[in-house]
């Protein structure tokens, strides 16, 4: 086994015996057969895509597909084994459209004609592909550290685009791409320089996957609205739901609406009761249970209804609680319950409903607490001349960005110092899971401005984004002249995704923790460092210290 994808890798050096996230070897070795299948695909969709030939299918399998392989998404070897058959399918069919139409015989690369063999081990073959790429980059060991980082960052893409078109919001030059980067992976002659240049685009095409999935969102749900959310629950039936996808809950909310039963909501799906047209067509979407995915082995055993996980990130689960977890879309796990989707990519959530009226529920009312959050950039924006007038006058004198992933990893305490350390006079924005080491603090406000803001899930660092834009042209001046700095925690490949969106935009000074990625080389670091001053975090007190300098 070797996998060096997430910030939990053993030793910081890559899994070599297990997951850390309790992936599998076996699995492993099928989830880069699959990514090696996905590649064999990548040259001939290229070519139908020159030819006119739509397949709008495929690229939404290949994104699926590629989604699924991210860390804490799905770690059942079947439904990685199908997907293998159905992309080879998919391939062969395509492939035949192709060379009916092409005016000339087509001389395919080799790849395009492998083929494992079904009838034998797919782990054994899979384990081939786990040092492909190195092999491919002739032994350069910055080469192949900005091959992983463009493959991982590719999978943070994938994910943003498959929310996306789940949303009616689609771009062909994300799927181009997606199919472009694919193909370079198998192209030994590319230099550094072409790398580095690949490993942006990744950011570039992100940046506009989550200005799509910001479109969605808003154009179905409206703009979010800082709205106040109740951590406490309530007596009745229950169902919790982790994960990232707001379609989904909102599909599972139309088909609770009549049965008494309070949903909630865990991890990354706090934001979504920002949204105004959630929280107005069903009020039985209640509260948020729990903190961030790393705690879902406590949260969901205590928690007395049944549970749907919609994305990632999915801990292995517990004997204790497996029964009444629910697995959807890209999201899986041995001899779990499995909700298939209809052709609208909606699942039945009867079984969920099922069991969430035989299970006890909460018998009383909690004693009531709660935090904010819906401060996305519509939000934020709206209010500017407010803010721009705090800073003028000296209320506000620094504005910090402290989001990212959660993890289980030691370290990540440095997150909650910082936000405690920050000083009176500054502003704390937040986002995705990593805003649970500090999310129910009261900050208290600066005049009418919170001095904690909480922006969303991690593909709304578009929305954090779009205010350091506004700001920035609100002051006429540029982003990095803002008195904003950028301290960020990173786990999975959504996260590298949006650090490659970030250096795309040329944002300078970010500090990145807890640990710095195992696949980043220490030369590629050094170009990175010294073209974006990208540094490590140090102490909470050195690291405000230099900011506040």
């Amino acid at each position: 086994m070797f996998c060096e994808q997430c910030e939990q890798t053993a030793s910081g050096n890559g899994c070599h015996q297990w997951g850390a996230c309790g992936k599998s070897p076996e699995v492993n070795a099928v989830q880069d057969l699959l990514m090696y299948c996905l590649r064999s695909i990548a040259p001939i969709a290229l070519k139908a895509y020159e030819l006119g030939i739509p397949n709008r299918e495929l690229d939404r399998f290949t994104c699926e597909s590629i989604f699924s392989t991210m860390t804490n998404v799905n770690f059942n070897t079947k439904r990685f084994s199908d997907a293998a058959k159905e992309a080879l399918h998919f391939r062969e069919t395509l492939k035949q459209a192709v060379e009916n139409q092409n005016q000339t015989p087509i001389q395919w690369p080799e790849i395009c004609s492998y083929q494992p063999n079904f009838e034998e081990s797919l782990a054994e073959q899979g384990q081939q592909f786990a040092l492909d790429l190195i092999q491919k980059a002739s032994g350069n060991i910055d080469i192949y550290s900005l091959q992983l980082t463009t493959i991982y960052g590719l999978k943070g893409l994938a994910s943003y685009t498959f929310h996306a078109y789940e949303l009616g919001q689609e771009d062909e030059q994300i799927y181009r791409f997606i199919y472009e980067a694919l193909v370079a992976l198998d192209q030994p002659d590319l230099t550094l320089n072409d790398w580095v240049g690949l490993a942006l685009k990744v950011g570039e095409m992100n940046l506009r996957a989550m200005e799509l999935l910001d479109a969605g969102h808003t154009g179905h749900y409206g703009h979010p609205i800082p709205t106040t959310v109740p951590l406490n629950h309530r007596q009745g039936k229950a169902i919790l739901v982790s994960g990232h996808d707001i379609k989904q809950l909102e599909a599972l909310l139309q088909q609770t609406a009549e049965t008494g039963i309070t949903v909630y909501t865990h991890g990354e799906l706090l934001p979504a009761h920002g949204y105004p047209v959630l929280k107005q067509k069903y009020p039985h979407l209640y509260g948020h249970f729990g903190t961030a995915w790393q705690n879902q082995t406590k949260d969901f055993a205590k928690f007395p209804g049944s549970i749907v996980v919609t994305t990632n990130c999915l801990m292995p689960p517990h004997e204790t609680y497996d029964e009444k977890l629910f697995t959807i879309g890209p999201v899986g796990y041995p001899e779990l319950n499995y909700l298939p989707s209809d052709e609208n990519g909606i699942p039945d959530f009867t079984p969920v409903i099922q069991k969430a009226l035989e299970l006890p529920g909460f018998s009383d009312n909690e004693t009531p607490r709660e935090v904010k959050t819906g401060f996305a950039h519509n939000a934020v924006l709206n209010v500017a001349d407010h803010v721009i007038d705090a800073v003028k006058t000296g209320k506000i004198r620094h504005f910090f960005l402290v989001g990212g992933c959660d993890g289980a990893k030691p370290g990540r305490s440095y997150y909650t110092e910082f936000v405690e350390k920050v000083p009176q006079d500054c502003v704390v924005l937040t986002l995705a899971c990593g805003k649970f080491r500090f999310f129910d603090q009261q900050l208290g406000e600066i005049g009418s401005i919170p001095r904690l803001m909480d922006v969303g899930q991690c593909n709304d660092a578009y929305s954090a984004i779009q205010i350091a834009l506004g700001l920035a042209k609100a002051f006429d001046i540029g982003v990095n002249e803002l008195p904003l700095s950028m301290i960020l925690s990173w786990y999975e490949q959504k996260a590298v995704a949006v650090l490659l969106t970030l250096l795309y935009l040329g944002i300078q000074d970010i500090r990145l923790g807890p640990t710095l990625p195992a696949f980043i080389s220490p030369n590629v670091f050094k170009l990175l460092s010294e073209t974006y001053h990208l540094k490590p975090i140090s102490t909470p007190d050195e690291d405000l210290a230099a900011c506040l300098a």
